[in-house]
């Protein structure tokens, strides 16, 4: 073994005696070869250590390189005050640079806000393409409302702050959503996420009639799984469907469909949607009106399917897209609508969330009459102020009722359901009533003292609390009229 080193061996003490045993200063040599640490003591045990891969290794270096003579407990308890002191100082450094980042990303979001017109869209768009936050301000130079930087996102939807662009902010109004024309019914029929339902079990509070379907947890959400080719169900209004009224699913299929019997039998037009194509109407005689081509982006893919009859007159939709416009319905009212879904054990269809809803007058003949109206047709993300594109079609309507009315004063209250806590619903209600009024604001050009927001939280529920209707009823915005 000595023939293999090759370097001079030092004295050292050894600190890894037991404190039983005697220490002889002089009994130890610390010595190297190659990638190897040798430590032999004077009985002529020889430990080795690679020099490289050990912490332990490195430590016994540097007790091999230290000056004099030290007592073998003290060695140990000076190396673990160092480690403790070098680990809080770490640690305090770190610290003190995450702080110092946070400081400086808040200092130049500030910095790098663009001030705007709530009514000059030129200047608002401009800033949000630039990825700037955007302050809003009334003709005064008052702030009516903020709006954060846009997001960075990158494939897959994770935050990016690395990324090179930010990616585009689609807002109500823009794009397709331009043209997307449904207007959810303001009270609920039906609403039912299966979140009080046992996993395994139909939905109780649908009605089965034939077919093999269960509820299954895909993707950490609650689906009804139909894995039958013959699986029917229906959907209750609890009385006659009124003159207008929407129906709001999402749908995840590959091959399968499901056809929707407004007449809740399998008689007159049904409704068709699919992973496989756009979705479209078939007569009962056979013939298929609307949209029905091919649109393999939407297989295995959740997508929301929606209805919305006026009378005679249907429209559908597939999520932004308007696939049906047809204006001679052929069904007869009753009160329940049939869904009549295929899918195969092994490529099952699931759905969700569905909502059933009658229809109302429009926005401003409600006003008039009543002095205040709740429209359910303005969406927000989960826990944010920030408006969904779904809002579009209410939005404007508003938007034009201000407009060709110039006296026409409002009120905007946000409301919330009892879920949560009361303090937080009432901040998050005020922050979206704000949200309303700002987009009101920039898009139609109004003098900002015509309109004033005000939020509620849950404090004035339109109905109990006590179903998913009535919370998702309680859930809305209401437009009070001002003298």
């Amino acid at each position: 073994m000595v023939s293999l080193v090759s370097q001079t061996a030092l004295s050292i003490p050894w600190p890894f005696d037991r404190a039983s045993e005697p220490i002889d200063d002089s009994s130890t040599s610390c010595q190297t070869h190659h990638s190897l640490l040798l430590i032999t003591r004077a009985s002529g045990m020889t430990v080795f250590f690679p020099v490289r891969l050990s912490r332990i290794a490195i430590v016994a270096v540097v007790l091999c390189l230290a000056s004099g003579a030290l007592p073998a407990q003290g060695a140990v308890d000076r190396i673990k005050r160092r480690a403790q002191e070098s680990t809080k100082r770490k640690v305090e450094e770190r610290i003190d640079r995450k702080v110092d980042g946070a400081i400086d990303r808040a200092l130049d979001g500030a910095e790098s806000a663009i001030t705007c017109l709530a009514t000059d869209q030129a200047c608002i768009r401009k800033a949000e393409q630039a990825g700037n936050a955007v302050i809003l301000t009334d003709a005064s130079g008052k702030e009516v409302a903020r709006r954060p930087a846009a997001a960075r996102v990158e494939a897959g939807g994770s935050a990016a702050q690395d990324s090179a662009t930010p990616a585009p902010r689609l807002r109500a109004g823009e794009g397709a959503w331009a043209n997307y024309d449904f207007v959810p019914g303001e009270r609920p029929l039906m609403s039912d996420d299966f979140s009080k339902d046992v996993i395994g079990d139909f939905p109780r509070r649908l009605e089965a009639s034939e077919g093999n379907a269960e509820l299954v947890i895909w993707k950490g959400e609650r689906w009804l799984q139909l894995s039958g080719r013959r699986n029917k169900f229906h959907v209750p209004a609890g009385s006659p469907l009124p003159a207008r009224w929407t129906l709001e699913f999402e749908l995840v299929s590959d091959v399968g469909e499901c056809w929707l019997y407004p007449s809740g039998e399998e008689s007159g037009d049904y409704l068709r949607f699919s992973g496989r194509h756009d979705g479209g109407l078939k007569r009962a005689d056979g013939r298929e009106v609307g949209t029905s081509g091919s649109d393999d982006a939407l297989r295995n893919t959740p997508f929301t399917a929606r209805v919305m009859v006026d009378g005679r007159y249907v429209k559908a939709y597939v999520n932004e897209r308007r696939v049906v416009n047809i204006p001679n319905l052929d069904y007869t009212r009753g009160d329940k609508i049939l869904f009549y879904c295929d899918g195969t054990a092994e490529e099952p269809l699931l759905l969700r969330n569905i909502r059933l809803a009658s229809g109302g007058r429009k926005l401003y003949d409600a006003l008039e009459e009543s002095g205040r109206v709740a429209t359910q047709g303005i969406f927000f993300d989960v826990g944010s102020d920030r408006i969904r594109p779904e809002s579009s079609p209410t939005l404007k309507e508003i938007g034009q009722m201000l407009t060709e009315h110039a006296t026409l004063r409002l009120v905007i209250e946000g409301h919330t359901d009892n879920t949560g806590v009361a303090s937080s619903n009432l901040a998050l209600s005020q922050k979206r009533a704000d949200a309303v009024r700002a987009y009101l604001l920039e898009s139609n050009g109004v003098d900002a003292s015509r309109l004033t927001a005000k939020g509620m939280g849950q404090t004035v529920p339109a109905v109990p609390n006590t179903t998913p209707e009535g919370r998702q009823q309680n859930r809305r915005v209401e437009l009070v009229k001002q003298p």
